[in-house]
């Protein structure tokens, strides 16, 4: 099995709710298992239209599914729990990203693993730092609290 970092965002309805429907719904996947889930941070929305704070979280898990079945699934589960992708950056209900899979790195047009902007982002950094600070960026080759505490020095977030 593989371990896996989720991202989970929402900010569009009961977002605490959101959130751990949608931690129901990805522990309940064929051949996951749950690690590690974070406390919510409430977030302000980086990029995109004006739009409510988030709630976001992390969450780890091992699965022997492959990282495209897992993005389907995701976005299945998205789809389900209502999520209508209007606008880039936009509100939502719900929001499922693979942060990490494993230490593989994945560039293809379905699918970017390490996710691209994970390193410049204070609130995917910040709950999976609380959950797994010592997973090694497989591209940065620094840990997740290396790299949350030198993004916190600096000024910038994407």
């Amino acid at each position: 099995m593989i371990q896996v970092c989720i991202g989970l965002g929402s900010n569009v309805g009961n977002r605490a709710k959101n959130l751990l429907s949608a931690y129901g719904h990805i522990i309940a996947l064929i051949d996951t298992q749950p690690v590690k889930f974070s406390k919510f941070y409430e977030t302000i929305p980086v990029g995109g239209p004006p739009q409510p704070m988030f709630l976001n979280a992390a969450l780890s898990i091992r699965t022997s599914l492959p990282s495209s079945q897992l993005l389907s699934q995701f976005q299945r589960i998205e789809k389900e729990m209502g999520r209508v992708r209007t606008q880039k950056w936009g509100p939502r209900i719900i929001d499922i990203d693979i942060l990490l899979y494993g230490d593989e790195i994945i560039n293809n047009n379905q699918l970017k693993i390490p996710h691209p902007l994970m390193h410049v982002r204070t609130f995917v950094l910040e709950p999976l730092a609380e959950i797994e600070p010592n997973i090694v960026h497989p591209i940065f080759k620094k840990t997740i609290h290396q790299l949350y505490n030198e993004l916190r020095t600096s000024d910038s977030t994407v």
